[in-house]
């Protein structure tokens, strides 16, 4: 799982990286909000609606090669993004590493579970070497460009290759193993398609939620403190602290309370702490962002799990969706947070998200253990039948 969780930091590194290019394009090619705009939808789109479908794929057929490549891909194709001047040659770069992206979480996810053997904690470490890859992305890509600008691109390939070979090792362990066939043969249960889409509305609010936090928080603490932008790089790491410790924390309270109760306190704890970072004053903002950020973040592993156990012989599609669409959605909805900013203020866009979290928590309370779970509860007992009479 370890080993597990490095891979996912480095293909996830790649997620945070484009964001993190933005700012030399804009410096060095002098590219407009609306070319910027592109060039990180050619990522987000591609690699949200192109999950799915390689979950697909890996239920047809268990691709575990499809890691190593899928990591390689993603690097590459930010690598490419700073050679040469040509827009069209940097938006296609950039779609190549959402294509990587896209094709290496269905399948990795289901290879977690095979070796957590289900548990919620280690899914919830897997987890976490994405939100640690993702958080990394600007610590290691603006030291680099900073240094030899936007030709210095290539350089990024090397975290790619180094968790391709680590992916590998962790592929020949459970070859040799036979876990793969085991599991397989083992899978039992009936998928639950009302459950499973549910649970990806409660995805989907909590993505906006988070997204729409990560998109406007530090210029939100940097208006609220009357701070600089250190200020809001501190929001934004303490934001990105607070997911990393509510990922490895949610595992942990669904070990011992159950996945769906510990969903639903996040859902609600969410809300008064979204609320908290709009309406806090000063540097008030900084602790509610955390709390936002560990609640947000507590349930995520566990979707991974119940999407999983929804549709247990479909755990490819479940993981795509998950980790996918439902979750990559909000950034779909962030340009029009922006627009509504635009037209208003922050504070109201910020307000925005507290009716989205309520909705969220609405439909977590309609989730239940899915069938075949050990938290499950048993199917009634037949009743009883009365002794003919004599």
């Amino acid at each position: 799982m370890a080993l597990l969780a490095a891979g996912h930091a480095s293909v996830d590194l790649y997620q945070g990286a484009v964001p993190a290019v933005v700012p030399f394009l804009v410096a060095e090619r002098h590219y407009g909000y609306a070319a910027v705009s592109g060039v990180v939808l050619a990522a987000t789109l591609l690699s949200s609606f192109v999950q799915p479908l390689f979950g697909i794929l890996t239920d047809r057929r268990p691709m575990p090669w499809l890691l190593p490549v899928s990591m390689t891909t993603a690097g590459l194709g930010v690598a490419l993004s700073g050679v040469g001047d040509s827009y069209l040659a940097t938006w296609l770069a950039i779609a190549l590493c959402g294509l990587g992206v896209a094709a290496y979480h269905p399948e990795s996810a289901r290879l977690a579970r095979i070796a957590s053997r289900g548990s919620h904690v280690g899914m919830s470490w897997f987890s976490l070497g994405g939100n640690i890859g993702f958080a990394l992305a600007p610590v290691l890509v603006a030291p680099i460009l900073s240094a030899g600008g936007l030709s210095a691109t290539p350089f990024l390939l090397i975290p790619s290759v180094l968790g391709g070979l680590l992916t590998l090792t962790v592929m020949r362990s459970l070859v040799r193993s036979g876990t793969v066939g085991r599991e397989k043969r083992e899978r039992t249960g009936r998928d639950d398609w009302p459950g499973f889409l549910r649970l990806s509305a409660v995805v989907v609010c909590r993505s906006i939620v988070y997204v729409g936090l990560g998109a406007f928080v530090a210029l939100y603490a940097q208006q609220r403190t009357g701070g600089g932008p250190a200020t809001g790089a501190a929001a934004l790491f303490v934001l990105f602290t607070g997911g990393a410790a509510g990922t490895v924390l949610g595992g942990r309270l669904a070990a011992r309370w159950g996945r769906v109760p510990v969903a639903r306190i996040a859902c609600v704890a969410a809300i008064p702490a979204v609320a908290g970072v709009a309406l806090a004053p000063g540097y008030a903002v900084f602790p509610f962002a955390a709390a936002s950020a560990i609640a947000l973040y507590v349930p995520f592993s566990l979707h991974v799990t119940l999407a999983q156990d929804y549709l247990p012989d479909r755990v490819g599609t479940a993981s795509g969706v998950t980790l996918g669409l439902a979750v990559s959605i909000g950034g779909v909805a962030a340009p029009g947070l922006g627009a509504l900013a635009d037209a208003t203020t922050l504070q109201t866009a910020l307000l925005v998200l507290v009716p989205v979290a309520v909705a969220g928590w609405l439909v977590a309370r309609t989730l239940k253990e899915p069938e075949g779970s050990a938290l499950a509860p048993p199917p009634p007992a037949p009743a009883a039948t009365a002794a003919p009479t004599p």
